[in-house]
This record gives structure tokens, C-alpha cells and sequence, in this order.
């Protein structure tokens, strides 16, 4: 299936930081860039940090299978093999999770593996894999 790609901004207050997470972590690839924001290649999807000093805290928590998920929050929906790779890449690389990668609706329709975690700017990231992508909307 063939999907538009999305571009989504985000704020963050040090660029370095953000080039560590997004580049080095998360495996990246930078794009345009000024002193002020960095365009990433979000696995086809452009996503920006744009450097906006100051603290943002979350807009709140929603309970979801007993855990708390920070919202709002973005992310990618990958393959289960790379959604797997990924949580050993960030365990590897320190990073706490806010959600630790879990199963949720084992056996059912929209079986998938989820994981919560923060970027250094405390903005909220969720990945997630689906046993069959199909389902994504599944009820």
C-alpha cells in the first residue's frame, strides 16, 4: 500500500541533543538544517525539530492496558522484526522507556507490540508492529 507521507514539527531546546536522539539512537538520516532546525528522515516522513527554548510539559496521561501514555505523542507503525531491533537499540543506547515494549491484544484482531519513550526534549514517541498490517484498523 502506497501512503502519503506526513511532515510533522516538533519543538525541542538543544539541537545537539536532538541530533544524538534522532541521528545516532534512532538511526536517522539528517536532512536541510539550520542553526535553528533539522529536517529528519522519519522512514520516508519528514520530520522537523525546531529549536524552542523553555520547558513543554505534557498535556496529560490516558490510562490504556493499566499504563499511562503520555499524550499527545507520535510515531511509526514498523515491522515486527524492526520494532524489535529498535527496542534493543534503544535499551542499548540507555534509553528509559515510558511504556516498556509490551504485546498487546495477543491472539485477537490488531495483535501489535507497542512501546512508549521521551526524546530528550521530553517530546512522547510510541512505536508500534502489528502482527498482521492489515488490521491496523481491525476492531
Amino acid at each position: 500500500m502506497t501512503r502519503p507521507g506526513f511532515h510533522l514539527a516538533i519543538p525541542v531546546d538543544d539541537l545537539a541533543a536532538s541530533r544524538a536522539f534522532y541521528g545516532e539512537v534512532l538511526g536517522l538520516e539528517e536532512g536541510r538544517s539550520s542553526a535553528q532546525w533539522v529536517d529528519w528522515d522519519f522512514h520516508g516522513h519528514q520530520l522537523v525539530t525546531h529549536v524552542v527554548p523553555g520547558a513543554r510539559p505534557e498535556a496529560g496521561r490516558n490510562p490504556v492496558d493499566g499504563h499511562e501514555v503520555p499524550v499527545p505523542h507520535f510515531g511509526l507503525i514498523l515491522s515486527v522484526d524492526a520494532f524489535h531491533v529498535l527496542a534493543d537499540r534503544l535499551r542499548g543506547a540507555d534509553i528509559p522507556f515510558v511504556i516498556e515494549p509490551y504485546r498487546r491484544f495477543a491472539g485477537e484482531p490488531g495483535e501489535q507490540w507497542t512501546m512508549f519513550l521521551h526524546d530528550p526534549a521530553g517530546n512522547a514517541l510510541e512505536f508500534k508492529a502489528f502482527r498482521d498490517e492489515s488490521q491496523l484498523f481491525a476492531k
